[in-house]
Protein backbone atom coordinates (compact mmCIF):
# COMPACT_ATOMS: atom_id res chain seq x y z
CA UNK A 1 0.00 0.00 0.00
CA UNK A 2 2.44 2.68 0.78
CA UNK A 3 4.48 1.63 -1.99
CA UNK A 4 1.09 2.29 -4.39
CA UNK A 5 1.41 5.88 -2.79
CA UNK A 6 4.98 7.12 -2.94
CA UNK A 7 4.41 5.66 -6.74
CA UNK A 8 1.77 8.02 -7.63
CA UNK A 9 1.78 11.61 -6.11
CA UNK A 10 -1.82 11.89 -7.36
CA UNK A 11 -3.04 9.24 -4.42
CA UNK A 12 -1.60 11.54 -1.76
CA UNK A 13 -4.30 11.72 1.52
CA UNK A 14 -5.40 15.54 1.68
CA UNK A 15 -4.42 17.26 4.80
CA UNK A 16 -7.14 16.93 7.71
CA UNK A 17 -7.01 20.53 8.14
CA UNK A 18 -9.13 21.07 4.97
CA UNK A 19 -12.51 21.41 7.50
CA UNK A 20 -12.69 23.91 10.28
CA UNK A 21 -9.65 23.54 11.32
CA UNK A 22 -8.02 25.22 8.05
CA UNK A 23 -5.54 27.51 9.76
CA UNK A 24 -5.29 31.05 8.36
CA UNK A 25 -7.52 30.00 5.27
CA UNK A 26 -9.84 29.05 7.69
CA UNK A 27 -9.92 31.72 9.70
CA UNK A 28 -10.24 34.39 6.57
CA UNK A 29 -12.79 32.77 5.28
CA UNK A 30 -14.66 32.98 8.01
CA UNK A 31 -13.62 36.66 8.91
CA UNK A 32 -14.60 37.19 5.44
CA UNK A 33 -18.35 35.84 5.82
CA UNK A 34 -19.20 37.36 9.19
CA UNK A 35 -18.21 40.55 7.67
CA UNK A 36 -20.56 39.92 4.99
CA UNK A 37 -23.11 39.03 7.44
CA UNK A 38 -22.21 42.42 10.13
CA UNK A 39 -22.42 44.60 6.62
CA UNK A 40 -26.45 42.75 5.89
CA UNK A 41 -27.13 43.51 10.18
CA UNK A 42 -26.26 47.05 9.17
CA UNK A 43 -28.15 47.28 6.15
CA UNK A 44 -31.42 45.83 7.77
CA UNK A 45 -30.90 48.51 10.61
CA UNK A 46 -30.35 51.32 8.23
CA UNK A 47 -33.61 50.65 5.91
CA UNK A 48 -36.00 49.00 8.67
CA UNK A 49 -34.89 50.56 11.94
CA UNK A 50 -36.95 48.72 14.71
CA UNK A 51 -38.48 46.47 12.94
CA UNK A 52 -35.07 44.48 12.01
CA UNK A 53 -33.65 44.71 15.33
CA UNK A 54 -36.68 43.48 17.39
CA UNK A 55 -36.77 40.51 19.30
CA UNK A 56 -39.57 39.32 17.30
CA UNK A 57 -37.74 39.58 14.15
CA UNK A 58 -34.32 37.86 15.46
CA UNK A 59 -36.53 34.82 16.55
CA UNK A 60 -38.53 34.92 12.87
CA UNK A 61 -34.62 34.76 11.45
CA UNK A 62 -33.72 32.09 13.23
CA UNK A 63 -37.17 30.14 13.02
CA UNK A 64 -36.68 30.27 8.94
CA UNK A 65 -32.76 29.63 9.24
CA UNK A 66 -33.41 26.56 11.67
CA UNK A 67 -35.32 24.47 9.04
CA UNK A 68 -33.03 25.30 6.10
CA UNK A 69 -30.27 25.24 8.48
CA UNK A 70 -30.08 21.35 10.04
CA UNK A 71 -30.55 19.96 5.97
CA UNK A 72 -27.52 22.36 5.14
CA UNK A 73 -25.41 20.82 8.03
CA UNK A 74 -26.27 17.30 6.30
CA UNK A 75 -25.66 18.55 2.86
CA UNK A 76 -22.19 19.75 4.35
CA UNK A 77 -21.23 16.27 4.68
CA UNK A 78 -22.30 14.81 1.36
CA UNK A 79 -20.72 17.85 -0.27
CA UNK A 80 -17.61 17.55 1.34
CA UNK A 81 -17.45 13.57 0.76
CA UNK A 82 -17.20 14.68 -2.77
CA UNK A 83 -20.76 13.75 -3.39
CA UNK A 84 -24.22 16.07 -4.13
CA UNK A 85 -28.12 15.54 -3.43
CA UNK A 86 -30.91 17.37 -4.95
CA UNK A 87 -33.94 15.59 -3.56
CA UNK A 88 -33.62 16.42 -0.04
CA UNK A 89 -36.79 18.83 -0.61
CA UNK A 90 -38.51 15.69 -1.38
CA UNK A 91 -37.09 13.73 0.77
CA UNK A 92 -38.37 16.47 3.36
CA UNK A 93 -41.85 16.64 2.09
CA UNK A 94 -42.35 12.83 1.90
CA UNK A 95 -40.85 12.31 5.85
CA UNK A 96 -44.02 15.05 6.76
CA UNK A 97 -46.50 13.51 5.07
CA UNK A 98 -45.61 9.79 6.17
CA UNK A 99 -46.00 10.87 9.70
CA UNK A 100 -49.04 12.93 9.55
CA UNK A 101 -51.16 10.33 8.03
CA UNK A 102 -53.95 8.62 9.77
CA UNK A 103 -52.28 5.79 10.75
CA UNK A 104 -49.18 7.39 12.07
CA UNK A 105 -51.32 10.29 14.49
CA UNK A 106 -53.43 7.16 15.35
CA UNK A 107 -50.31 5.41 16.50
CA UNK A 108 -49.05 8.74 18.20
CA UNK A 109 -52.81 8.79 20.13
CA UNK A 110 -51.82 5.20 21.27
CA UNK A 111 -48.15 5.60 22.22
CA UNK A 112 -47.64 9.03 22.29
CA UNK A 113 -46.42 11.83 20.00
CA UNK A 114 -42.80 10.61 19.56
CA UNK A 115 -44.10 8.13 17.35
CA UNK A 116 -44.60 11.17 14.78
CA UNK A 117 -41.06 12.13 15.05
CA UNK A 118 -39.77 8.52 14.79
CA UNK A 119 -41.69 8.17 11.64
CA UNK A 120 -40.31 10.98 9.98
CA UNK A 121 -36.37 10.35 11.25
CA UNK A 122 -36.92 6.65 10.26
CA UNK A 123 -38.24 7.47 5.89
CA UNK A 124 -35.64 10.60 5.87
CA UNK A 125 -33.05 7.74 6.83
CA UNK A 126 -33.83 5.08 4.68
CA UNK A 127 -34.46 7.28 1.45
CA UNK A 128 -30.91 9.01 1.90
CA UNK A 129 -29.77 5.24 2.44
CA UNK A 130 -31.41 4.66 -0.88
CA UNK A 131 -29.52 7.48 -2.64
CA UNK A 132 -26.19 6.07 -0.57
CA UNK A 133 -26.68 2.79 -2.19
CA UNK A 134 -27.26 3.46 -5.50
CA UNK A 135 -24.54 5.85 -5.83
CA UNK A 136 -21.85 3.78 -3.51
CA UNK A 137 -22.47 0.13 -5.05
CA UNK A 138 -25.02 0.96 -7.88
CA UNK A 139 -22.02 3.07 -9.47
CA UNK A 140 -24.76 5.88 -10.16
CA UNK A 141 -23.63 9.46 -11.06
CA UNK A 142 -25.40 11.68 -7.64
CA UNK A 143 -26.56 14.19 -9.84
CA UNK A 144 -28.82 11.27 -11.67
CA UNK A 145 -29.62 9.19 -8.55
CA UNK A 146 -30.74 11.88 -6.26
CA UNK A 147 -32.34 13.58 -9.31
CA UNK A 148 -34.65 10.25 -9.63
CA UNK A 149 -34.70 10.16 -5.66
CA UNK A 150 -35.93 14.23 -6.11
CA UNK A 151 -39.00 12.55 -8.59
CA UNK A 152 -39.80 9.49 -6.79
CA UNK A 153 -39.99 10.75 -3.56
CA UNK A 154 -41.96 13.94 -4.21
CA UNK A 155 -44.51 11.82 -6.31
CA UNK A 156 -44.87 9.32 -3.15
CA UNK A 157 -45.76 12.42 -1.03
CA UNK A 158 -48.04 13.10 -3.02
CA UNK A 159 -49.88 9.62 -4.05
CA UNK A 160 -49.83 9.17 0.14
CA UNK A 161 -51.28 12.21 0.63
CA UNK A 162 -53.74 12.59 -2.38
CA UNK A 163 -52.50 16.01 -2.81
CA UNK A 164 -54.12 17.07 -0.12
CA UNK A 165 -52.34 19.26 2.74
CA UNK A 166 -52.72 16.57 6.38
CA UNK A 167 -53.66 18.75 9.35
CA UNK A 168 -51.68 17.68 13.01
CA UNK A 169 -54.11 16.56 15.40
CA UNK A 170 -51.94 15.45 18.32
CA UNK A 171 -51.87 18.09 20.79
CA UNK A 172 -48.34 16.81 22.70
CA UNK A 173 -46.76 17.20 19.55
CA UNK A 174 -48.45 20.28 18.82
CA UNK A 175 -47.88 21.95 22.89
CA UNK A 176 -43.93 20.74 22.61
CA UNK A 177 -42.95 21.99 19.85
CA UNK A 178 -44.76 24.97 20.17
CA UNK A 179 -43.03 25.68 23.93
CA UNK A 180 -39.99 28.38 24.25
CA UNK A 181 -37.73 27.81 27.18
CA UNK A 182 -36.37 30.69 28.29
CA UNK A 183 -37.90 32.50 25.37
CA UNK A 184 -36.26 30.34 22.54
CA UNK A 185 -37.92 28.56 20.08
CA UNK A 186 -38.22 24.85 20.22
CA UNK A 187 -36.73 24.02 16.61
CA UNK A 188 -34.12 26.94 17.01
CA UNK A 189 -32.79 24.75 19.73
CA UNK A 190 -32.62 21.79 17.92
CA UNK A 191 -30.50 23.74 15.56
CA UNK A 192 -28.27 24.69 17.67
CA UNK A 193 -27.87 21.35 19.31
CA UNK A 194 -27.77 19.91 15.17
CA UNK A 195 -25.14 22.36 14.62
CA UNK A 196 -22.82 21.50 17.55
CA UNK A 197 -23.06 17.55 17.00
CA UNK A 198 -22.24 18.30 13.34
CA UNK A 199 -18.96 20.32 13.65
CA UNK A 200 -18.50 17.74 16.76
CA UNK A 201 -18.53 14.76 14.16
CA UNK A 202 -16.63 16.54 11.18
CA UNK A 203 -13.72 17.67 13.05
CA UNK A 204 -13.04 15.61 16.07
CA UNK A 205 -13.98 12.37 15.12
CA UNK A 206 -12.71 9.98 12.99
CA UNK A 207 -15.81 9.59 10.75
CA UNK A 208 -14.95 13.48 9.27
CA UNK A 209 -11.27 12.63 8.88
CA UNK A 210 -12.56 9.65 6.74
CA UNK A 211 -15.11 12.41 4.97
CA UNK A 212 -12.43 14.75 4.00
CA UNK A 213 -10.11 11.97 2.61
CA UNK A 214 -13.11 10.48 0.44
CA UNK A 215 -13.86 13.73 -0.99
CA UNK A 216 -10.38 14.80 -1.46
CA UNK A 217 -9.29 11.67 -3.13
CA UNK A 218 -11.68 8.32 -2.96
CA UNK A 219 -8.45 6.07 -4.22
CA UNK A 220 -6.12 7.08 -1.75
CA UNK A 221 -8.74 6.76 1.18
CA UNK A 222 -9.45 3.49 -0.07
CA UNK A 223 -5.77 2.67 -0.29
CA UNK A 224 -5.28 3.46 3.10
CA UNK A 225 -7.79 1.19 3.99
CA UNK A 226 -10.94 3.36 4.65
CA UNK A 227 -13.79 1.65 3.31
CA UNK A 228 -14.95 4.20 0.71
CA UNK A 229 -18.45 2.76 -0.71
CA UNK A 230 -19.34 1.89 3.33
CA UNK A 231 -18.94 5.92 4.35
CA UNK A 232 -20.42 6.68 1.05
CA UNK A 233 -23.70 5.34 1.91
CA UNK A 234 -23.16 6.59 5.38
CA UNK A 235 -22.76 10.10 4.60
CA UNK A 236 -26.57 9.98 2.73
CA UNK A 237 -27.69 8.65 5.48
CA UNK A 238 -26.88 10.77 7.53
CA UNK A 239 -28.16 13.49 5.35
CA UNK A 240 -31.51 11.90 5.18
CA UNK A 241 -31.39 11.73 8.58
CA UNK A 242 -31.28 15.83 8.82
CA UNK A 243 -34.07 15.45 6.14
CA UNK A 244 -35.92 13.80 8.67
CA UNK A 245 -35.19 16.42 11.50
CA UNK A 246 -35.87 19.25 9.26
CA UNK A 247 -39.52 17.67 8.33
CA UNK A 248 -40.30 17.54 12.37
CA UNK A 249 -39.39 20.63 12.68
CA UNK A 250 -41.58 22.05 9.26
CA UNK A 251 -44.52 20.48 10.44
CA UNK A 252 -44.22 21.68 14.32
CA UNK A 253 -44.20 25.33 12.49
CA UNK A 254 -46.85 24.82 10.13
CA UNK A 255 -49.22 21.79 11.87
CA UNK A 256 -49.03 20.05 8.42
CA UNK A 257 -47.78 17.33 6.45
CA UNK A 258 -47.52 18.03 2.77
CA UNK A 259 -46.28 16.99 -0.24
CA UNK A 260 -45.46 20.88 -1.00
CA UNK A 261 -43.19 21.09 1.72
CA UNK A 262 -38.95 21.51 0.91
CA UNK A 263 -39.78 22.74 -2.69
CA UNK A 264 -36.33 24.28 -3.84
CA UNK A 265 -35.02 23.35 -0.60
CA UNK A 266 -32.22 21.67 -2.15
CA UNK A 267 -30.73 24.79 -4.08
CA UNK A 268 -31.24 26.81 -0.59
CA UNK A 269 -29.26 24.42 1.26
CA UNK A 270 -26.50 23.89 -1.65
CA UNK A 271 -26.38 27.32 -1.48
CA UNK A 272 -25.79 28.02 1.82
CA UNK A 273 -22.87 25.10 1.92
CA UNK A 274 -21.28 26.70 -0.89
CA UNK A 275 -21.17 29.81 0.52
CA UNK A 276 -19.62 28.71 3.73
CA UNK A 277 -16.96 28.06 1.95
CA UNK A 278 -17.01 23.86 1.14
CA UNK A 279 -15.97 22.62 -1.60
CA UNK A 280 -18.07 21.36 -4.53
CA UNK A 281 -15.56 19.24 -5.98
CA UNK A 282 -14.93 17.96 -2.33
CA UNK A 283 -12.09 17.27 0.14
CA UNK A 284 -12.85 20.27 2.18
CA UNK A 285 -15.83 21.36 4.36
CA UNK A 286 -16.82 23.38 7.12
CA UNK A 287 -20.15 23.55 9.58
CA UNK A 288 -19.31 27.05 11.27
CA UNK A 289 -19.14 28.66 7.56
CA UNK A 290 -22.38 26.64 6.34
CA UNK A 291 -23.72 28.14 9.88
CA UNK A 292 -23.06 31.51 8.42
CA UNK A 293 -24.01 30.76 4.59
CA UNK A 294 -27.65 29.98 6.30
CA UNK A 295 -27.82 33.18 8.58
CA UNK A 296 -27.02 35.26 5.40
CA UNK A 297 -29.09 34.30 3.07
CA UNK A 298 -32.39 34.17 5.89
CA UNK A 299 -30.96 37.95 7.06
CA UNK A 300 -30.97 38.92 3.56
CA UNK A 301 -34.58 37.37 2.68
CA UNK A 302 -35.19 38.93 5.77
CA UNK A 303 -34.09 42.53 5.00
CA UNK A 304 -35.83 42.61 1.29
CA UNK A 305 -39.04 41.33 3.01
CA UNK A 306 -38.98 44.16 5.67
CA UNK A 307 -38.45 46.86 2.83
CA UNK A 308 -41.20 45.17 0.66
CA UNK A 309 -38.85 43.64 -2.04
CA UNK A 310 -40.26 41.40 -4.46
CA UNK A 311 -38.60 37.86 -4.38
CA UNK A 312 -37.90 38.35 -8.43
CA UNK A 313 -35.37 40.73 -6.29
CA UNK A 314 -34.35 38.66 -3.86
CA UNK A 315 -33.38 35.71 -6.15
CA UNK A 316 -31.37 37.97 -8.73
CA UNK A 317 -28.63 38.89 -5.10
CA UNK A 318 -28.90 35.32 -4.00
CA UNK A 319 -27.60 34.37 -7.65
CA UNK A 320 -25.07 36.99 -7.76
CA UNK A 321 -23.78 35.99 -3.79
CA UNK A 322 -23.39 31.97 -5.39
CA UNK A 323 -21.63 32.83 -8.46
CA UNK A 324 -19.24 35.16 -6.40
CA UNK A 325 -18.76 33.01 -3.85
CA UNK A 326 -17.93 30.51 -6.79
CA UNK A 327 -15.38 32.47 -8.27
CA UNK A 328 -13.26 32.70 -4.80
CA UNK A 329 -13.45 28.95 -4.43
CA UNK A 330 -11.90 28.42 -7.96
CA UNK A 331 -9.39 31.17 -7.11
CA UNK A 332 -8.27 29.75 -3.65
CA UNK A 333 -8.30 26.25 -5.36
CA UNK A 334 -5.55 27.01 -8.03
CA UNK A 335 -3.35 29.51 -5.33
CA UNK A 336 -3.31 26.58 -3.46
CA UNK A 337 -2.53 24.59 -6.57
Amino acid sequence: MSSALEQDPSLKLPAPSRGDRGGNLGLARNLGLVIALVVLCVVGLITAGDRFASTDNLLTILRLAAVVGVVSIGMTFVITGGGIDLSVGAILALASVWATTTGTQDMADSIGWIAMVFSALLVGTCAGLINGLLVAYGKVVPFIATLAMLASARGLAEVIADRKTQIIRNQGFTDFFDAEPLGIPVIVIIFALVTVAGWFLLNRTTFGRRTFAVGGNPEAARLAGIKVQRHTVYLYALLGLTCGIAAVMLMSRTTTGSSTHGTLLELDAIAAVVIGGTLLSGGRGTVVGTLFGVLIFTILTNVFTLNNLSTSTQNVAKGVIIVVAVLLQQRIANRKT
